[in-house]
């Protein structure tokens, strides 16, 4: 697929070492191509890492993708030049104007936190209600899942006993829902976190629909009905490597953290992860841009904000 950025973000270089045709927004303008207008609220610290992942697993469609990050001004970024995030970032001021077909909403490393103690809580709450109507399908990720759930619904996450941290099995949906279409009846997938969200919250204070659960993770993947609001709350856009740095760098800090579960051979931490989820992640992602955005996203979204049916479910 075409994904279309800017060709001076240090992604580019990465996707294109590993042949994901990336297209650059001058070569894009001579496409007669309505593309979809993909945002990505990026709340994790290291950013070109974060939007590798992304990329590289939206890259499995042959849709052309106009991708734009946003971030929270109200957030100062300790491990990203100001500089970066104002040559490749987006302010919600600049877009909240725009309509965009798809949004992903990343996790963030403030779980330790409640909702409402995170610098920027007051301006996620914003796009989460911008999103309502500006855009035709949102994809939460972990904390950015566990946010919107109590931005949306007053769902509240629960600490665990120990984090959560390694490669889970869940299981699929036993009636057919085209978020999981071509998955097997279990699949393997990321986890790293210390909250949840429970079962009989989502039953009991929304109408959403448990896709995806497991004996180790609990919920794992819940959507509405129509796939307008999908909350992943495991990290299937991690590569190899990601759960092993997150370990190296918790013991680093003194954290005494526990090896990630089924993830290193022989629980050899010098050994090499072995990747078992990359065949879910990439039929996820192309599930959600197929079904949940494209073949239900209004062409012209201008016109269309202005029919009240299109938002009926609000």
């Amino acid at each position: 697929m075409p994904i279309k950025i800017d060709k001076k973000l240090p992604a580019v270089d990465i996707l294109r070492s590993e042949n994901i045709f990336v297209m650059d927004d001058e070569r894009a303008e001579h496409q007669d191509i309505r593309p979809l207008n993909i945002l990505i609220l990026n709340l994790m610290p290291q950013k070109t890492v974060t939007e590798t992942q992304l990329l590289r697993h939206l890259s499995n469609t042959p849709l052309q993708l106009r991708i734009e990050f946003l971030y929270m001004t109200s957030h100062t970024f300790k491990t990203t030049h100001a500089d970066y995030m104002e040559t490749f970032y987006k302010t919600f001021d600049e877009i909240k104007s725009r309509y965009f077909d798809g949004l992903i909403v990343t996790g963030a490393p403030v779980e330790h936190l409640p909702f409402e103690a995170v610098d920027y809580w007051e301006e996620f709450r914003q796009v989460i209600d911008w999103s309502k109507s500006h855009v035709y399908s949102t994809l939460h990720i972990c904390w950015g899942a566990q946010a919107a759930l109590y931005a949306r619904y007053g769902i509240a996450k629960h600490q665990m006993k120990r984090k959560l941290s390694g490669i889970y099995s869940q299981s699929t949906p036993e009636k057919p829902n085209l978020l999981f279409r071509g998955f097997d009846d279990e699949y393997a997938a990321p986890h790293s976190r210390y909250t949840e969200v429970r079962k009989e919250d989502i039953l009991n204070k929304s109408n959403l629909e448990i896709l995806a659960c497991g004996e180790e993770v609990g919920v794992s993947v819940v959507a509405s009905r129509d796939l307008r609001e999908v909350y992943s709350f495991g990290h299937l856009e991690y590569d190899r490597e990601t759960l092993a740095k997150e370990y190296l760098r918790d013991v680093d800090e003194g954290l005494n953290p526990h090896i990630p579960e089924n993830y290193f051979k022989n629980d050899n931490v010098t050994s090499i992860p072995c990747l078992r989820w990359n065949l879910a992640a990439a039929l996820f992602f192309n599930n959600w841009i197929n079904y949940a955005v494209y073949q239900e996203t209004p062409f012209d979204w201008e016109n269309a904000a202005n029919d009240a049916s299109l938002f009926a479910y609000l």
